[in-house]
């Protein structure tokens, strides 16, 4: 556990939170600055940075976790559906993975990205793009 990491704190009760999911490997807590009533981290227990670092293991139970969140927000909320998402180190408010699991409503006020976007220059660009990530995703981390 990293001494100072809020969440770890939180996972092993040395903080209040509002629990809503409470499991060996993943734990799920009301943000205390949500976008909206319901917003809910998902957290790995043991202390993992960054999505980069979670071992392959421990994927299923965070997503799955995740997964059960989202499904129950509609239901518990009166909600129309769900945001779910994640930063890896910008804008990552605590250094301690966690999947956003926002409630969401039509005309909530909630503007998809909150990011400019950029076309490519052309469909080269986006070819050589695409290659770039194949042939990084083929070689051996």
């Amino acid at each position: 556990m990293a001494q100072a990491c809020s969440f770890c704190r939180i996972a092993i009760g040395e903080l209040p939170a509002h629990v809503v999911l409470d499991e060996p490997e993943v734990l799920a807590f009301l943000d205390r600055s949500p976008l909206f009533p319901g917003h809910c981290l998902v957290v790995p227990r043991a202390h993992v940075p960054t999505l980069l670092d979670l071992p392959e293991p421990s994927i299923a139970p965070l997503f799955g976790a995740a997964q059960r969140i989202a499904r129950a927000i509609e239901p518990a909320l009166s909600a129309e559906g769900s945001f779910v998402a994640m930063n890896n180190k910008i804008s990552q408010s605590v250094p301690h993975l966690h999947v956003h699991v926002v409630p969401r409503r039509k005309k909530d006020g909630l503007r998809g990205f909150f990011w400019p976007r950029a076309k490519y220059e052309s469909e080269d660009e986006m070819a050589r793009v695409a290659e770039a990530l194949r042939t990084a995703l083929r070689s051996p981390a």
